[in-house]
């Protein structure tokens, strides 16, 4: 480290100033004797700007603080990139990833003839790596470092840092300093501070592409950005298509998935995951399906992720199945679909995932499997983080669902999220738009909400209106007394979902706002002041596709779209013949054909008994006993709507269902514990018993009473076996409901429903 040179503090900060122009009115192509566009062509063979990169560069150059809201694709790097060029000295650029860093140095190289233009300085660097990094800065050959927040917190780098000639500090992700930001980094929140003791004096950008409202006035505060120009451009990726799936059964999940991947041959894709052991496991059964695919996560030694990372970038792999430990920073232009297996933590998270297709400006498939199931696991994983943690986590997470339970259009959402208002009524390339849901008029309970947010003095969130509303007495109604105000009940004809729909559509129609310094409270805007004066007509979608999304897997319906899921108009119709067919025999609906047989026909559109047959839970009798009425309906639909079969789709699975159908039956043969048969067969009971149910609902018999009778005495048994005689709907979270107010839990129900189409439907 070269101490001898240390100027004193003083001499350094007037040469910062020196150097650092501060007229935002001095035109670029003057300021410093360079023209911005010869330099774009120079540096980046670019010869022109994309959205407000031009005003940026200008604010930069002119050594103001500068603040660049850009989306992904919208070419925020360059902000920074091209000014490192042009000015002065070498820019400190903090990045929050290793590999982010890495693959900006490498881009940056692949521009320049020179190795030296662009460093990284972390903690994968060994010591003679950081001394050649260190000389390179020293002869003033780099023009851009890039290094994690880590680094600035050693003295020893701070020190050095001091001795150079700094040309401005960008702070990239700029989210990652705000608690309300989907990247939370708690150490960018002293990037302020390590600056000041390098150069309080010389300019600073901040660049992020997701920042809501609130995450925008934490960074200015957080990193003492002073009087910053801010250039915001559009949130909307007009290109990318947005859909929500109701996710169904894993099988029929993964089934969707695969058939979608191989409809879409050859196309790069991510898909993304809660957890590592999914991310393997849907990487095994892509690969048993013929997708080049690989699985991408933290627990990965840094060889093997960058080894998998370069696959995909080089196109040696389709499909990278991956945790959010990958993408941020990826720069590939031609992703043409993203699938959330699970559903993200945050809309910021979600919006920078699904940002990484189509940065061509062509088609990118935006995929989301939906199911409170997975909500719950979100829920789940924050409960031993601190409490204001919890809150704000929980908040993201609401938000997210509001999101994926709408009925309106998806994109009109993301931006209003953002801050931004879409006018256009239809955007046309989102699952909303394509196929709108009827309208209902909602002016009374619009006005209903706006008395309550008033009643309240604009003091509560959405929960707490909708609790007043509906007249439910939670403990914080009662402390307040707020359950003697007129507007308390006034709104119980109608469920909760139905109130939290209408509330997102007035925000999106600017009725009311959220106060961005108070996360979530309810307040008026001046429209909703208006409306409330003088009511007008206020139509609503309603969505009622999710409503029932936490039930069991095999019995959550799902929706027809691009994804390869079942065509829902089908499958409604498939419903009303199964039930007829059912009040013919006399049998409850689900004895006929299980919910996941009836998706499966609605995905693979079987006109013979031999298709018929494929789909999961037919056996060959139960094909033969009732399957005619069901492939005539499906022929005639074919034919009216032109579909296009799959070619003979099945999807290969990696495990052998055969041998664990074979092992399951002999095992009950002989009476062995459920929990022993699971265990054996690495499942968990109530995948054990998911299985047990389709080899049942195929046709074989299993004994289950040496387990039944463990669980539940004959009463118990008498009284179930009863109800599912009687019922029409396979729901087990109803039965749940409806039987001796929810005693029997749905291991209980399960295993009962099992015992059910043992003894009726075979």
């Amino acid at each position: 480290m070269a101490t001898s040179t240390k100027k004193p503090a003083a001499t350094r900060k007037a040469a910062a100033k020196k150097t650092t122009p501060v007229s935002q009115d001095t035109p670029a192509s003057i300021l410093h004797n360079h023209n911005i566009y010869s330099a774009v062509q120079e540096n980046f063979g670019f010869n022109q700007f994309k959205g407000r990169q031009e005003e940026a560069i200008h604010s930069l150059l002119n050594g103001h603080d500068t603040f660049v809201i850009m989306p992904t694709g919208g070419g925020k790097s360059l902000c920074y990139q091209l000014p490192a060029m042009i000015l002065e000295g070498c820019a400190i650029v903090v990045s929050p990833l290793i590999a982010l860093m890495k693959n900006q140095v490498d881009l940056v190289r692949g521009y320049s003839e020179k190795d030296d233009v662009a460093h990284f300085l972390n903690s994968s660097l060994n010591k003679s790596q950081i001394r050649e990094v260190k000389d390179d800065l020293l002869s003033g050959k780099t023009k851009l470092l890039y290094v994690a927040p880590e680094t600035l917190t050693k003295q020893e780098n701070l020190e050095f840092f001091s001795d150079l000639k700094i040309s401005f500090f960008a702070v990239d992700e700029a989210h990652c300093i705000s608690e309300w930001g989907h990247d939370f980094r708690p150490e960018y929140r002293r990037l302020r501070e390590m600056m000041e003791v390098i150069n309080p004096d010389i300019p600073m950008v901040a660049l992020t592409a997701t920042a809501t409202p609130k995450v925008q006035s934490d960074i200015v505060k957080n990193l003492g950005l002073r009087n910053p120009n801010i250039f915001i451009s559009s949130f909307n990726r007009g290109n990318l298509y947005y859909e929500i799936l109701p996710k169904i059964k894993k099988e029929q999940t993964v089934k969707s998935i695969v058939r979608f991947i191989s409809q879409n041959k050859g196309k790069s894709g991510i898909i993304y995951t809660l957890n590592r052991k999914t991310t393997e496991e849907l990487a095994e059964l892509l690969v048993a399906n013929n997708i080049k695919a690989v699985a991408y996560h933290a627990g990965l030694d840094a060889k093997l992720r960058a080894d998998r990372q370069d696959q995909f970038l080089n196109e040696d792999v389709q499909v990278i199945v991956a945790t959010i430990a990958f993408g941020m920073g990826i720069d590939k232009p031609d992703i043409r679909f993203v699938i959330h297996y699970n559903i993200p933590k945050s809309i910021e998270n979600y919006y920078q995932e699904t940002g990484r297709a189509g940065r061509d400006g062509l088609e990118g498939k935006c995929l989301l499997y939906y199911s409170h199931k997975d909500v719950a696991k979100l829920e789940h994983l924050m409960r031993d983080k601190p409490l204001s943690e919890r809150e704000v986590g929980a908040q993201l997470i609401n938000e997210t669902v509001a999101y994926a339970e709408s009925a309106v259009c998806r994109r009109k959402i993301l931006l209003h999220y953002f801050g931004e208002v879409w006018e256009t009524e239809n955007c046309g390339n989102c699952d909303n738009c394509r196929n709108p849901k009827e309208k209902v008029e909602a002016r009374d309970e619009a006005v209903k909400v706006l008395k309550a947010v008033k009643e309240l003095d604009e003091r509560f969130p959405a929960e707490y209106v909708i609790n007043m509303l509906t007249g439910r007495l939670t403990p914080q109604i009662n402390m307040f007394r707020h359950e003697s105000l007129p507007i308390f009940g006034t709104g119980k004809d109608k469920d909760e979902h139905f109130w939290n729909s209408l509330i997102r559509q007035m925000l999106l129609e600017n009725l009311i706002r959220k106060d961005i310094e108070e996360y979530g409270l309810l307040k008026f805007a001046p429209a909703g002041e208006k409306f409330l004066k003088k009511p007008g007509s206020f139509p609503i979608v309603l969505n009622n596709l999710f409503e029932d999304a936490n039930e069991d897997d095999d019995e959550a319906e799902t929706g027809g779209g691009s994804a390869g899921a079942s065509d829902n108009k089908l499958f409604e119709m498939l419903k009303e013949m199964r039930q007829k067919e059912a009040k013919k025999k006399g049998l409850p609906p689900f004895v006929i054909f299980l919910e996941s047989s009836l998706q499966d026909m609605a995905t693979m559109f079987p006109t013979s008994m031999a298709e018929l047959e494929k789909c999961s839970g037919v056996s060959k009798g139960k094909a033969a006993r009732y399957g005619k009425p069901f492939i005539e309906l499906i022929g005639r639909y074919v034919e009216e709507n032109n579909i296009e079969k799959p070619d003979d789709f099945v999807m290969k699975s990696v495990a052998n269902k055969g041998s664990n159908k074979i092992y399951i039956i002999q095992n009950v043969d002989k009476k062995i514990p459920l929990e022993t048969i699971a265990k054996n067969k690495d499942l968990r009971l109530d995948a054990l018993l998911e299985e047990m149910e389709t080899i049942v609902a195929s046709g074989t018999k299993l004994n289950l009473d040496y387990a039944i009778d463990d669980l539940l005495d004959e009463d118990e048994q008498d009284e179930i076996i009863d109800y599912f005689r009687n019922c029409e709907t396979s729901s087990l979270q109803l039965a749940q409901e409806e039987l001796s107010e929810g005693n029997y839990n749905w291991e209980q129900l399960k295993i009962m429903r099992i015992k059910f189409l043992c003894e009726y439907g075979n």
